[in-house]
């Protein structure tokens, strides 16, 4: 039994607590439990954009639907969540994080079990759709929660380094996920699976995370709203196209362009809109600012290593999609604890400046490896050593740039800012969806022309169309390394005089 010198709080730890309460608000009752809540919301959102990904093949011969309609599978999914994340975010601040995080649980568990259950690709599709739209209104409110339940510096950048790994890694998880329950259960199960992730943590959100609705009546911006989710929709969307059917394509093309043109009405209505969706105070500070670019490039450059590493191994060094799935393990161990040092120990001392372009770095220099992988390599001496060096990289990059994405915002902007850093991951990925895969197949057409076909040339002209993808997905994190080393401050972040104390969810 403890003694009462030892169980008993000190006069200086009452005083520190308290000196702690006047500047960082009351603790919020249950903290951890609630970072397992936004954590689990988060990890499902995230590898549901690639679990369901090497279910296709099954799904496409079960259902006996086409390659057109199979992309579809997917493009919905990123339409849906890419267009419609700023509302969600913005739904969050207005209405209450934790009526939000409910909402998007429950509603992406029935878009889970309406598109696992699909007897046609039509319903696949719709309920993909829909898992897209519920993810947008759930991933800004598990990061907005997660920013204002911790807001004592140690104790947020401990939060800010699981979630962040946690983000991170949830590609590399989906794949092995995906692949195990294809395998061993049926392709319905990488849907049916997110019922039970989204049940638990609705469990964790009823019992744990605050009930709260902001005082005064809710105020969309509507005019704004229109901008932004036409202007996304389109922007997805014409990336989507000219992935799937060329830069040739005028569909791409006019997407972009009406696309583009309504970003830019978004943000001139921004400045003067009475109720603004997204604040331009939100994105004018450096530190966030530099962060939503930061995660913009490091999405479309990180999409090579998920897509053409799996091609590589699965179809040139003929691995089944669960031992592709485990060659992903430890990347995402070398990411989770790089971004546990990156944002508990570097963070607090020398700032984002120096760690988040070093992950850049490491991000480049670790595609670069992957260029020299040959038709004879193996996983230990050849696949292995970038994939540490690629995970040490995204751990560096993920945690902090996240956590300093919504550092210092005030409480009532916190879900816009979360839906912000969602929000340039999904457009930076749509890019290099649409840019890499153009690359490399004009890529593995031109090293095939000229040659007499044959299974080795095929093999070689994949490989080399490969390599085109890791060299361009490395000078997007060495771009990303030069812009976030000029953009973001010198030295330790410090708080924005314009944010609040923290408010209840």
């Amino acid at each position: 039994m403890a003694s009462p010198s030892e169980s008993a709080t000190t006069p200086s730890e009452a005083a520190k607590s308290a000196a702690e309460d006047a500047t960082y608000g009351p603790r919020v009752a249950h903290e951890w439990m609630i970072l397992g809540v936004v954590s689990l919301a988060q990890l499902m959102v995230v590898l549901d954009a690639t679990v369901v990904t090497i279910a296709l093949p099954s799904a496409q011969q079960d259902l006996g639907f086409t390659n057109a309609s199979r992309q579809w599978i997917v493009t919905a999914y990123a339409l849906a969540f890419g267009s419609l994340l700023l509302v969600g975010g913005r739904f969050a601040d207005l209405f209450g994080r934790r009526n939000a995080l409910i909402g998007g649980l429950v509603g992406f568990g029935v878009a889970s079990a309406l598109a696992g259950i699909a007897p046609n690709v039509g319903i696949l599709i719709g309920g993909r759709a829909l898992q897209g739209l519920f993810g947008a209104l759930l991933a800004p409110a598990a990061l907005s929660a997660l920013t204002t339940t911790f807001t004592r510096p140690a104790e947020r950048n401990r939060a800010f380094a699981v979630y962040g790994a946690v983000a991170g890694a949830g590609g590399a998880i989906g794949l092995l996920l995906g692949g195990l329950l294809t395998e061993y259960l049926n392709w319905r199960w990488t849907l049916f699976v997110n019922l039970v992730i989204a049940g638990v943590a609705l469990l964790g959100a009823l019992a744990y995370v605050p009930n709260h609705r902001p005082e005064g009546r809710p105020t969309l911006d509507l005019p704004g709203t229109a901008y932004a989710c036409s202007g996304l929709f389109l922007l997805v969307f014409g990336f989507s196209r000219a992935e799937a059917k060329g830069w040739s394509s005028p569909q791409s093309w006019v997407s972009l362009i009406v696309g583009c043109v309504l970003l830019v009405l978004f943000a001139r209505w921004q400045r003067r809109a009475p109720h603004p969706l997204l604040p331009l105070r939100v994105v004018a500070e450096r530190n966030r600012g530099s962060s939503y670019l930061g995660m913009f490039i490091t999405g479309a450059g990180i999409f090579g290593v998920f897509l053409f590493l799996t091609y590589y191994m699965q179809q040139i060094l003929g691995y089944s999609p669960v031992k592709t799935g485990l060659a992903f393990l430890p990347m995402v161990g070398a990411l989770m604890v790089s971004a546990q040092i990156a944002t508990i120990t570097l963070l607090p001392r020398v700032g984002p400046r120096p760690v988040v372009p070093l992950g850049m770095l490491f991000g480049g220099v670790g595609m670069l490896w992957l260029t020299r992988l040959e038709l004879t390599s193996s996983y230990a001496p050849h696949i292995l050593p970038p994939l540490l060096v690629l995970g040490f990289g995204m751990g560096l990059i993920f945690a902090p740039a996240m956590a300093m994405a919504t550092y210092g915002v005030r409480a009532d902007d916190a879900g816009v800012a979360s839906a912000m850093v969602n929000t340039c991951q999904q457009v930076g990925g749509s890019i290099g969806v649409a840019l890499l895969s153009t690359l490399a197949a004009s890529a593995a057409t031109n090293y095939a022309k000229g040659k007499t076909a044959s299974s080795l040339v095929t093999a070689q002209a994949n490989l080399h169309s490969y390599a085109t993808a890791y060299r361009w997905s490395a000078a997007f994190f060495f771009v990303g390394m030069v812009i976030c080393f000029l953009l973001y401050r010198w030295g330790a972040p410090k708080g924005d005089p314009e944010a609040q104390g923290p408010v209840p969810m």
